[in-house]
This record gives C-alpha cells, sequence and structure tokens, in this order.
C-alpha cells in the first residue's frame, strides 16, 4: 500500500528546527543536482512530476518546506524512492521523532480515510511504517507493488478484511496479517465503526 505530506510545523519543536533545515537543503541540492544531470529544464521537471514550476524552483533555492506528498512526487519523476533522494547527505541523529500532533505527517485525509506517517523520510526507501484510520464500508486499494514486496498490518480496533491477489481473510482488533503486496491489494472496513490499525511496508 505505497503512501507517501509534510510542510513546516517547526515553532513548535524548536529542538528540532535544524534537522528540518538540514532535510530542506538536502532536497535543495539533490533536486539541482538531479535535474541538471537529467539536463532538465525547471519545465519538463514540472510537467513530469506534477509539481509547479515555482514551488521547483523554491526548493531549489531552498526557501520551501515541500510536504511528503510533493517530495514522492519529485522523486518519482527522477526513478527514485523518497529514500533514495533524501538519504545521501541526510544526517542520522542517534533520535528522530515523527511527532503524532505534527499535521504535516498527514498522507491523506478525507472521509474516507486517513493515513499518518509514522516513518522518517530517508527510511522509506526500505521500509515504511504508516497508522491508517478507515471509516466503515470504506477501503484502500493499491495495484501492485515492486517484486518481493511486503506488508505487515496490525488492527488495533475495528474489524479488517485484507485482500492480497485472490486471497482474503478477516482481522480483529489484536490480529496482524503478513502479504504479498506485489499482487493488487486491499484493507476494507467490514466492522460498524472506525478501523484502526499499522501498517508496515518492506521492500527487498
Amino acid at each position: 500500500m505505497s503512501v507517501g505530506n509534510r510542510s513546516n510545523p517547526a515553532s513548535d519543536y524548536p529542538l528540532e528546527k535544524t534537522n528540518d533545515q538540514d532535510l530542506n537543503q538536502v532536497l535543495c541540492n539533490r533536486v539541482t543536482e538531479l535535474r541538471k544531470s537529467h539536463k532538465f529544464t525547471l519545465d519538463q521537471l514540472a510537467s513530469l512530476s506534477g509539481v509547479s514550476r515555482s514551488m521547483l524552483s523554491q526548493i531549489e533555492r531552498g526557501r520551501a518546506n515541500p510536504t511528503l506528498a510533493i517530495t514522492f512526487r519529485i522523486a518519482n519523476a527522477f526513478g527514485l524512492s523518497i529514500g533514495e533522494l533524501v538519504e545521501s547527505t541526510a544526517s542520522n541523529p542517534n533520535i528522530e521523532v515523527v511527532h503524532g500532533s505534527d499535521p504535516n505527517n498527514l498522507f491523506r485525509a478525507d472521509d474516507e480515510c486517513r493515513i499518518r506517517t509514522l516513518s522518517p523520510l530517508h527510511m522509506e526507501k526500505n521500509v515504511e511504517f504508516y497508522e491508517l484510520i478507515i471509516e466503515p464500508k470504506a477501503s484502500l486499494t493499491s495495484t501492485a507493488h515492486f517484486e518481493g514486496t511486503q506488508e505487515l498490518l496490525t488492527v488495533t480496533s475495528g474489524t479488517a478484511e485484507v485482500v492480497s491477489g485472490e486471497t482474503v481473510c478477516r482481522l480483529s482488533a489484536g490480529d496482524s496479517a503478513n502479504y504479498r503486496a506485489d499482487l493488487p491489494h486491499s484493507v476494507r472496513n467490514c466492522g460498524q465503526g472506525k478501523l484502526r490499525c499499522y501498517l508496515v511496508v518492506t521492500y527487498r
């Protein structure tokens, strides 16, 4: 279930502001470096990524703090994961915190589903960790990911129906399921209340 949004609530977390600034500088340098190595103009990269030319220009000048979704689109335009986009010069502190109160970690938030990323950006080359909240009768559906991709879903409340390829199983609170994500797959809320679960995606 490939999911991949982040802006700047740094004033709430002053101790980590430097890390945010470092990451912005990494993105600034990497996007500029990759665009030039691919011989893309800003307009060409905008067309490939679906990110506006003005936003790309601000990112390259270090004047924007792009959301996770925008970073995901830029990475895809270069054929990279988010982790590969930021890993080359990103620092690795002993402890990295992803704040639950930070709205910029939301990948999706609508009437059917809320997806919050729980893993730092640079980890997403090999593993992704998400909190999912799915409304009754709603589902999260995905096409097949890269070969070897696995997902581990743990339900904390509600009832889920998990489909991987032609295989279907039902999970209740406290249950976990590990399944192939290199096949079409989905998680559906088949209960009366909200479904809350945690999803770990691993890549080989």
